[in-house]
């Protein structure tokens, strides 16, 4: 029997069979290295885009470095280009192989085709090799002198490149100050602005340490400088026009007139064709009139126009940016733009972000003379087949009811919507019914009429069923099948996943017992009963407490769970003015487009703790940085309790109906004992429970101190507080944390275990939160979902401002805990780790 064939594989033409294919370059570029034949710099060429395309797919072609450099010794600018990029590649990882290329790149630095200079002095510089910065000095200063603008222009770029890599060679060879020479006295624009951007950077980080520095950065926002660069503003490309600009925007005139001077001199960059330049002009007439207020306002006039204009010509993403910026505008005096609402309306074509940011804006300048005609443009929006805008839209006829403009026709067509059989519009209409009669109970005999016509077996969303639920409880006196209807949803307890439903239950339920009694006692028992032996900790402690208040007094009960309503007056804004006024000092800046201050996206190091993060659902135990924190108040409790195993909510369900010190009632007959066939007045008054209490060991037992229970079985001793007082009313702003948390070291780091009822009992970081701060540590940020939780802490001695900053990451599924302790007073760290350790290990004690 023959032997099969060998396989033939064609190897891919830009990618080596082997190592030999490497090895056979390499003789072939020694060939060519010294060759004058005709057409040798064609087959450079070929060889040396082989070697490239190796490069560029991740091969090691870094054996090729010498026979490369002794290629280069050519006249074709292409293979100097090719060389070039090879050599910059490969320097980085080698600095050994760097130190050959330095010949033949000084070389080149003064060859007589300025475009090789400027090549070589680009990629002398870009090889950044701290080793070799006292080659550059040399290159560097003869190319600022050079007398081809292209080559000044690439070694401004290359201080700038020497900065970052040795900040003491650069000033010690005096090169800022040449730059500033040359800004002023170079008369290419292309240069002057490269020496612009250069120096600022330069100066910025260079002030902070240094105080010649610092004067320097202010004599760059000098008027002589400030003139100089307006003067000649229109000569300059777009790019550098926004450099300038930015710059002016930071300089201080020292009277009105001058104000008036530099905004008349600018006044034809507001119709400059480029969007970037409009809103850098922008940004310097508001900057410079905020001082101004009547000025101020005549600024917003004479920028609408323009702003408008970009809006509608353009590309959507420029739309949306220059949206972004009017909407910020908007915000601050939505008065202005009120007469001009017709350029918000939603185009057919347009994408679903801009159409968003529109209707933000649409509900932004509405007022009473262009309600109607506002409202009626976002009705027609409601049947759009973009769900999500439909949803928006609905939202937007909401908040502008809320505006007190024109209810009466806003409240029919909202009621109109819910007679609409699409279900997302039925949901969203009674989100917005609810909010409406919370400020309008004026409208609740319209409004429930209609409401009581839904079924709540058709709603599926939850918001929109708590909100159905809490019109049951609230009217429960105008709605005749109230009690029947919340009846039916408390024999679904078990069938309704979110918390947030069931919470509004069991207080509708409460609610419609003090109204309806007789039809509403057995509901509100079962409720009770289910509510109790949930496994969602607020929707327990929610019933307990109930059920306590109407032990005590049912009288109490009722002025606590349905006192008499006031009407709310203004809703809660979602971004504070702090926030607001920090993305309007970063104006025309990614802060507008992401509609938050820079020092939150940025990166990783200075990511701000007010944004929730979805790194912190899959926290990597042992990480170093503060890179994902979020708000405490932003991280929602999950809807179902991760923590507990089926087996043990199963076993936890037995204990709490038949073990419980709370001695919850039951569906069927105990009501009777809790909620007597009488009138109100005549309800219990006898707030005790008969009969010894059995035993229990759940961990919520006397949650509210109402009853007594004997004690749950002891967890392991914890260790003994330390004698350190710490100050139950501290305050840290978070930028101050964050800068304390990067410029101190770590004095402890350790890591411990969680007792049992400890990881049973964190539900959501808020539960440890408050808990800690019984103890006078306070949470600056939080966030994570099971099993991992992550929460930075900061505590501060009493008797001095003296900081304990603290990482916290908790893993619910092995019980640990791991904590890194950074302190202004070293010494205490190790009391306070104690003292911290002490308090967790409480944690989910009774």
């Amino acid at each position: 029997m023959a032997p099969p064939a060998p396989s033939h594989r064609t190897s891919s033409p830009s990618q080596p069979s082997g190592k030999s294919e490497v090895s056979d370059l390499k003789s072939q570029l020694r060939q060519l290295a010294g060759s004058r034949a005709p057409g040798v710099e064609d087959s450079k060429r070929e060889l040396f885009k082989k070697v490239i395309s190796y490069m560029t797919i991740g091969i090691d072609v870094s054996s090729l470095f010498g026979e490369m450099v002794m290629c280069s010794a050519t006249s074709d600018i292409v293979l100097k280009k090719m060389c070039y990029l090879y050599v910059g590649n490969y320097a980085k990882v080698n600095p050994d192989l760097a130190l050959l290329t330095i010949n033949f790149l000084q070389r080149d630095c003064k060859d007589d085709d300025p475009m090789i200079r400027g090549l070589a002095l680009r990629s002398l510089c870009s090889l950044r090799v701290a080793n070799l910065v006292e080659y550059l000095v040399g290159p560097l200063g003869s190319g600022l002198k050079d007398s081809n603008s292209y080559v000044r222009m690439v070694a401004v770029i290359g201080v700038l490149k020497l900065y970052r890599i040795s900040a003491s060679t650069c000033t010690d060879a005096d090169f800022p100050a040449t730059l500033k020479h040359l800004m002023l006295n170079d008369r290419d624009t292309q240069v002057v602005a490269n020496c612009l951007s250069a120096l600022q950077e330069i100066l910025t980080s260079e002030a902070s340490s240094l105080e010649e520095a610092s004067r320097e950065r202010e004599a760059l926002l000098s008027k002589p400088v400030v003139y100089y660069l307006l003067n000649r503003i229109k000569e300059f490309n777009e790019w550098a026009q926004c450099l300038i600009l930015e710059l002016v925007s930071k300089y201080v005139p020292s009277d009105s007139n001058e104000i008036f001077d530099i905004m008349n001199l600018l006044e034809d960059r507001l119709q400059h064709a480029n969007g970037a330049v409009v809103l850098a002009t922008t940004k310097v007439f508001l900057h410079l009139t905020l001082s101004m207020t009547d000025v101020h306002q005549q600024v917003y006039e004479r920028i609408k126009a323009p702003l408008l204009t970009l809006v509608s010509s353009g590309s959507p993403e420029q739309s949306y940016a220059v949206l972004s910026h009017l909407h910020l505008l908007v915000m601050r005096a939505p008065f202005v733009f009120s007469a001009d609402y017709k350029y918000f309306y939603c185009q057919y074509n347009e994408p679903s972000y801009v159409k968003k940011l529109k209707l933000e804006m649409l509900t932004a300048v509405a007022n009473e003379s262009n309600t109607y005609e506002i409202v009626t443009e976002l009705c027609e929006y409601v049947a759009n087949v973009d769900i999500p805008i439909a949803r928006e839209s609905i939202r937007a006829v909401g908040k502008i009811a809320l505006q007190q403009y024109d209810v009466n026709a806003i409240v029919d067509r909202l009621l109109q919507f819910l007679e609409m059989e699409k279900d997302y519009v039925t949901a969203e209409a009674l989100v917005l019914v609810k909010d409406l009669l919370r400020k309008y109970p004026q409208w609740s005999h319209d409004c429930i009429a209609v409401v009581g016509s839904i079924s709540s077996k058709n709603i599926q969303e939850p918001k929109a069923k708590a909100a159905l639920i809490w019109m049951l409880g609230e009217y429960s006196q105008d709605m005749q099948d109230a009690p029947y209807i919340l009846e039916s949803l408390v024999e679904n307890w078990d069938d309704e996943p979110s918390a947030e439903v069931r919470l509004h239950l069991l207080t509708a339920v409460m609610k419609c017992f003090f109204k309806r009694p007789p039809e509403t006692q057995k509901a509100l028992g079962a409720a009770l009963a289910v509510g109790l032996a949930d496994f969602h900790q607020d929707v327990h402690d929610r019933a307990l407490f109930y059920y306590r208040l109407l032990q005590y007094n049912v009288s109490v009960a009722e002025r606590v769970v349905n006192p008499p309503k006031q009407a709310v007056s203004v809703f809660a804004d979602t971004q504070s003015s702090e926030v607001k006024d920090r993305i309007f000092d970063e104006f025309n800046s990614l802060s507008v487009i992401y509609q938050k201050p820079s020092y939150m996206f940025t990166d990783k190091e200075h990511r701000g703790p007010f944004e929730f993060s979805d790194e912190l659902g899959n926290l990597s135990i042992g990480a170093e940085s503060a890179d994902s924190v979020v708000p405490a108040q932003q991280v929602e409790a999950n809807d179902k309790d991760l923590l507990l195993s089926a087996s043990v909510e199963e076993e936890t369900r037995v204990v709490s109906n038949n073990g419980s010190a709370y001695s919850a009632p039951s569906y069927e007959g105990s009501i009777g004992s809790l909620i007597p066939q009488a009138p109100l007045e005549f309800a219990v008054s006898n707030p005790s429970v008969p009969g010894p209490a059995p035993q229990s060991s759940s961990p919520f037992d006397d949650l509210f101190g109402l009853v007594s229970a004997p004690a749950p079985t002891p967890a392991p001793p914890a260790p003994s507080p330390p004698p350190l007082q710490l100050n139950s009313k501290a305050v840290l702003d978070p930028g101050t944390f964050q800068q304390k948390w990067r410029q101190l070291p770590i004095s402890i780091s350790q890591e411990f275990s969680v007792s049992p009822r400890g990881i049973a009992a964190l539900t959501s970081p808020q539960v440890l939160l408050r808990h800690m701060q019984n103890h006078s540590i306070h949470s600056i940020a939080s966030g994570g979902q099971a099993p991992n939780f992550k929460i930075f802490f900061f505590a501060q001695k009493q008797e001095e401002p003296s900081n304990f900053l603290v990482e916290c990451i908790i893993n619910t599924a092995s019980a640990k805990a791991q904590v890194k302790v950074k302190a202004d007073d070293q010494s205490a760290s190790q009391t306070f780790s104690s003292l911290f350790q002490s308090a967790l290990a409480n944690f989910g004690l009774p």
